[in-house]
C-alpha cells in the first residue's frame, strides 16, 4: 500500500535554510573548520574525453579530427568531433565510420609476447594481446601533479583515471585575506568580537569566469517558483569566484602544457560540484552560487542522481509517487526515517544540496599492483599458461618501473598469482619477491613461473579462463636507509603466505563435464574486475557475458556501480552503528546481520 504522503506539493524557503550563512571573523581566521566551513569550496575537474584526447595528443593531430578509441570491435571513448557526427560508444566500428567516413579509429596500445612494452600493433587479437591503459595513466597523473603544483595548500582527491576533486577552501581563505587584508583584525568595536559577522562583501566580477548558475522564478514546468532567495552577493560568492580564477588558470596551463581541455563545477561541496561539472562541456566551468542551488536541484529526475538510482530510486519514487527532487523535499525527515531508516538523513540532506563528504588525497603509495587477462580460449594445457605469464609479467615491469621513477625505493614484498575457471573463485599462489636492482620482465616472469608450476601441480590438462598476477605489500624505505637492500634486511624478507583455504592448494584439473561455456562473444577483454576494497573478484553472471561488446561492457561498468554501491551503503550503515567484537579466543562466529534501512537496496554483487 502507498503512503499517504506524496511529494506534489512545492518546495519552500525552509528546505533551503542555510544558503546565505552568516560569515564571521571566527570562520575566515581559523583554519579547522572542515566539511562544515561556511567559506568551503569545493570542484570537480574533468578531462574532456580523456583517452580520445589522449590518442589525440600523441598523434599530434588537430583537435578538430573526428576520433574514436576502440578495444577489440567496442568504442570505449569518443571525441567530441566524432560526437556531432552521432557516434556514441554504443556503436560498433562499422557503423560509427558508416555515419563519419573521415573518422579516425584508434585501437588502444596492446602487449604480446616477447615485447618488453606495449604498442599500437597493426593486427591485434585478443587471443594473443592483451589491452594497456598505460599511456592514460600517464597522462593523468600529469594532470593530478599539475593541480597539486598549483595548490600547494589545496586538497586534490583523484576520483578516477579522468577526474578530480579539489577543495580550494584554504587556498581561497588564503586569497582572501591576501585582497582584503582589514580582514585578519577583528575591529575594536565589534559587537561580538570575533563572532561578529564580517562587513559586507565587495562587487563581484564574473566576466569570463565561467558559466555562473543564478536563481531563477520558474521552474521545470514553467510555473512561478514559491522559493523566494535573494540574489545579492555573499562572502562565500567571493569565495567562488576566487576559486573560479585558480581553476581558469590551471586548466589553461593544462591545455598550454599537456594539450588537453577540461571542464569543471565549482561549489559548496563535493557533490553539488560534481553535479555543475557536466553542466556545460567541453571546456568550459560552471560555477554554482549557493542561491541557485535551489532551482538547479529542483527540477532535476532525483534517479540520475548517484546512489538514488537501482532499487532505492526505484522505491522512494513508488513509496512517494515522485520523480523529481523538488517533489520529494515535500517529504519530512520523520516520514523518510519511518520508511527507510535513520541513516535516510543522507538521502534528506542530499536532496537539499547537503554534503558533509571530505576532499581526501589518495596516496600516491600503491598497496598493490595488478596486471589481469580473461582469457576468449582457455588454457587447457599447463604450458601455455608461460605465454600469458610473460606478457602479464610485461605490463607489471613498466608499471613498477614508472612508479619507482617517483619513489625509487618503492619495492614490493609479494608477487602473487590468481588463476580462475569461470566464475568460480579463484585459486592463488604466492612468495616473497626478491630484490633486483633491475626490474625486468625476465624477473617477474621467472619468479611467477614457479609459483604458476606450484599452481597446476602434475596435471596435464586445466581448465583456465581467467589469470592475474599481481605485487603486493607495495611499500617505500624507511627515511634514514642507505639503500633499498635496508629495506629488505629485515623479517620482511622471509617467505610468507597469506591464509588460504586447503581449496586454494590444490591442482587446477580440469574434470570431464565441468568445462565452462565460453562466451560467445570474444570482442570483450573482460567480464569481471577485482574491488579494490574487498578485494574480490566481481564477475558478471553466466549468460550475462554474451551478446555484442558494447552490451558486455555496460554490464560490467553497470556491475562495478552496484558493486560500489554496496559499499557505500555499507559505510553508510556503519557509521552510526559500532560492530559488537567478539573475545580472543572465542569459539564464536560473528553472525550475519542482515542490512536495515536504505542499506538494503544496495545488495552485494
Amino acid at each position: 500500500m502507498n503512503s499517504p504522503w506524496k511529494g506534489k506539493a512545492k518546495a519552500t524557503n525552509q528546505d533551503y535554510d542555510d544558503l546565505r550563512p552568516t560569515i564571521t571573523y571566527r570562520h575566515i581566521l581559523s583554519n579547522n573548520l572542515g566539511v562544515r566551513d561556511p567559506l568551503r569550496v569545493v570542484a570537480l575537474c574533468d578531462s574532456d574525453a580523456f583517452y580520445a584526447a589522449c590518442e589525440r595528443v600523441r598523434l599530434e593531430l588537430d583537435p578538430n579530427v573526428p576520433i574514436v578509441v576502440q578495444q577489440w570491435e567496442s568504442i570505449i571513448a569518443v571525441s567530441y568531433p566524432a560526437r556531432e557526427f552521432g557516434i556514441s560508444r554504443m556503436d560498433k566500428i562499422k557503423d560509427a565510420k558508416k555515419k563519419c567516413p573521415n573518422l579516425l579509429a584508434v585501437h588502444v596500445a596492446t602487449y604480446k609476447e616477447g615485447e618488453k612494452e606495449p604498442s599500437y600493433w597493426k593486427d591485434v587479437d585478443t587471443r594473443t594481446h592483451k589491452v594497456s591503459l598505460d599511456l592514460y595513466r600517464r597522462e593523468s597523473n600529469k594532470i593530478i601533479t599539475m593541480f597539486k603544483e598549483a595548490l600547494p595548500t589545496g586538497e586534490v582527491e583523484k576520483a578516477s583515471i579522468d577526474e578530480a576533486f579539489i577543495d580550494f577552501t584554504r587556498p581561497v581563505r588564503e586569497k582572501l585575506l591576501e585582497r582584503y587584508p582589514y580582514l585578519a583584525q577583528v575591529p575594536a568595536d565589534a559587537p561580538n568580537g570575533m563572532d561578529s559577522p564580517l562587513p559586507p562583501p565587495p562587487p563581484i566580477k564574473w566576466d569570463d569566469l565561467g558559466t555562473v548558475l543564478l536563481p531563477e522564478g520558474t521552474d521545470s514546468a514553467g510555473e512561478q517558483s514559491n522559493i523566494d532567495v535573494d540574489g545579492g552577493a555573499t562572502w562565500h560568492d567571493v569565495a567562488l569566484s576566487i576559486a573560479a580564477e585558480l581553476m581558469r588558470k590551471i586548466r589553461e596551463d593544462i591545455h598550454s602544457k599537456l594539450g588537453y581541455t577540461t571542464s569543471a563545477g565549482i561549489a559548496r561541496n563535493k557533490f553539488l560540484a560534481k553535479l555543475c561539472a557536466s553542466y556545460k562541456k567541453p571546456n568550459s566551468q560552471t560555477i554554482l552560487r549557493n542561491q541557485a542551488i535551489p532551482s538547479y536541484l529542483h527540477p532535476l529526475p532525483f534517479q540520475k542522481i548517484r546512489f538514488l538510482g537501482g532499487k532505492l530510486g526505484d522505491a522512494l519514487a513508488k513509496e512517494y509517487d515522485v520523480s523529481t527532487v523538488g517533489d520529494l523535499l515535500t517529504i519530512s525527515l520523520d516520514e523518510i526515517q519511518s520508511k527507510f531508516g535513520e541513516n535516510a538523513l543522507w538521502i534528506y540532506e542530499l536532496l537539499r544540496g547537503i554534503d558533509r563528504t571530505e576532499v581526501k588525497e589518495k596516496s600516491a603509495l600503491f598497496k598493490s599492483m595488478l596486471a589481469s587477462k580473461n582469457l576468449p580460449k582457455p588454457i587447457t594445457q599447463p604450458l601455455d599458461g608461460h605465454q600469458w605469464i610473460r606478457v602479464l609479467a610485461a605490463e607489471l615491469a613498466l608499471r613498477l618501473n614508472d612508479a619507482r621513477e617517483s619513489m625509487p625505493t618503492l619495492w614490493p614484498k609479494t608477487i602473487v598469482l590468481h588463476a580462475r575457471k569461470g566464475h568460480e573463485t579463484s585459486r592463488s599462489k604466492q612468495a616473497t619477491f626478491p630484490f633486483v636492482r633491475n626490474v625486468t620482465v625476465d624477473v617477474i616472469a621467472t619468479a611467477a613461473d614457479k609459483l604458476w608450476k606450484e599452481l597446476t601441480g602434475d596435471s596435464k590438462t586445466v581448465n583456465i579462463t581467467s589469470v592475474q598476477l599481481a605485487f603486493t605489500g607495495l611499500e617505500k624505505a624507511e627515511m634514514g636507509q642507505k639503500s633499498i637492500e635496508g629495506f629488505f634486511a629485515t623479517r620482511d624478507i622471509q617467505r610468507t603466505f597469506l591464509k588460504r583455504s586447503r581449496e586454494e592448494d590444490e591442482p587446477l584439473v580440469s574434470l570431464e563435464n565441468t568445462d565452462l561455456a565460453l562466451p560467445k562473444s570474444s570482442d570483450i577483454e573482460a567480464v569481471s574486475f577485482q574491488c579494490t576494497r574487498c578485494r574480490k573478484t566481481i564477475a558478471l553472471r553466466e549468460g550475462q557475458a554474451t551478446g555484442g561488446p558494447s552490451e558486455v561492457a555496460h554490464r560490467l561498468a553497470t556491475l562495478r556501480s552496484e558493486h560500489g554501491d554496496f559499499h557505500f551503503a555499507q559505510d553508510l550503515a556503519n557509521s552510526n552503528e559500532g560492530s559488537v567484537p567478539v573475545p580472543r579466543g572465542s569459539s564464536l562466529k560473528r553472525q550475519k546481520v542482515e542490512p536495515k534501512g536504505i542499506a538494503k537496496f544496495f545488495i552485494q554483487k
